[in-house]
């Protein structure tokens, strides 16, 4: 950090760092703050690297405001980004290290590592972009992004209700529960089971780019030819874990059933849903990212004036590659919230399995 202080900021005449007495003063506090840490082990080195780390940040991203250094960034400036950089992944590195013991701890270092490591990753992405001056038609900064996102927050919401509560969700259901239904006809009947596992290998190797125009042409450019996508491509994964899950209780569990004199209803009900669960709710995790790109995938070609993949597709036409970002933020916190919430019911109902056990 302090080799900024006499490296030059730009390759073109710019105030030098010591000229401006704030952004000094945050490269001396985030330098001694980096020697602190270097002095300590463990997590006594994590809180004075990371106040370091915001320091750095803070000074960077507050010197590319400057026209002059903004798109011609020299070795001074990428020192102070390095520094940066290599504290905040040993502040990650030493935070993932640690266990401690209460459980309220243990829950929110599982949070703090990933935010750290994805802040980390949007600031070397700001820099760099802004740094060397790309255009914003190939890479835009975050920043960029972010503010054409929430200005365009009324388009998001109609593409989000027309792509994912219409499209997704409903045709999810459709599939999922399409494939539970025949998972559990085929187990009751073995011929069915051996006749649909190679049908579902065959429409699983299916391209989505052919399907998709012909689920336009029989159900139309709404939404129903989406949800009908959705639904083809999460039927088979479905089917195939399903069935692999109401085989999954051993011969033992069975042979008691039996003794009990349970019919199949009562086994089924009893055995063979719950030994399945972990393979139900594996297949309804895989299905809640298929469905989402099956959705935006088949508005490519077709739909009315909204959508995701319709917008996505018309601004990057219109080279408003920020709009296009934007989209795609939604579209990975639609699917990022919907595989948690799925996460979150699994854990609720398979407690009892062995891989929750601590």
């Amino acid at each position: 950090m302090f080799a900024a202080l006499v490296l030059p900021l730009s390759s073109e005449a710019v105030v030098a760092l010591p000229m401006r007495p704030a952004l000094m003063a945050l490269v001396v506090v985030a330098g001694l703050l980096f020697v602190t840490a270097a002095g300590f082990r463990g997590s006594l080195a994590v809180l004075p690297g990371f106040i370091g780390v915001l320091c750095g940040a803070m000074t960077t991203l507050a010197l590319l405001r400057d026209p002059g250094i903004a798109g011609s960034a020299a070795i001074g400036f990428w020192a102070m980004v390095l520094a940066v950089w290599l504290s905040a992944a040993l502040c990650v590195v030493q935070l993932a290290s640690m266990r401690p013991r209460n459980k309220v701890s243990r829950r929110a270092l599982s949070l703090a590592v990933p935010l750290l490591f994805g802040a980390v990753v949007f600031y070397l992405w700001e820099v760099l972009v802004r740094g060397f001056g790309v255009s914003p038609v190939i890479m835009p900064a975050p920043s960029a992004a972010a503010a054409r996102f929430f200005t365009s927050l009324p388009t998001l919401g109609e593409d989000f209700v027309q792509t994912f509560i219409r499209g997704v969700l409903i045709g999810y259901a459709i599939g999922c529960g399409a494939g539970l239904l025949v998972a559990i006809v085929a187990q009751r009947f073995a011929f069915l089971g051996r006749g649909l596992l190679p049908l579902g290998n065959f429409f699983s190797a299916l391209p989505l780019v052919g399907v998709a125009p012909i689920m336009v042409m029989w159900f139309g450019f709404d939404w129903p030819s989406k949800a009908a996508v959705v639904a083809l491509v999460t039927f088979f994964p479905m089917l195939v874990n399903t069935l692999a899950g109401l085989s999954a209780s051993g011969h033992m569990e069975r042979d008691l059933m039996r003794s009990y004199g349970a019919d199949h209803g009562q086994t089924l009900k009893k055995l063979y849903l719950p030994a399945a669960l972990p393979f139900i709710f594996n297949a309804l995790k895989i299905n809640a990212t298929l469905a989402l790109i099956g959705a935006i995938v088949a508005e490519f070609f077709g739909t009315p004036t909204q959508g995701i993949g319709f917008r996505i597709s018309t601004e990057a036409g219109r080279m408003a590659i920020d709009m296009v970002w934007a989209e795609i933020a939604l579209a990975a916190i639609a699917g990022m919230t919907f595989y948690g919430l799925v996460a979150l019911a699994e854990r609720a109902t398979t407690f009892w399995h062995p891989s929750y056990r601590t």
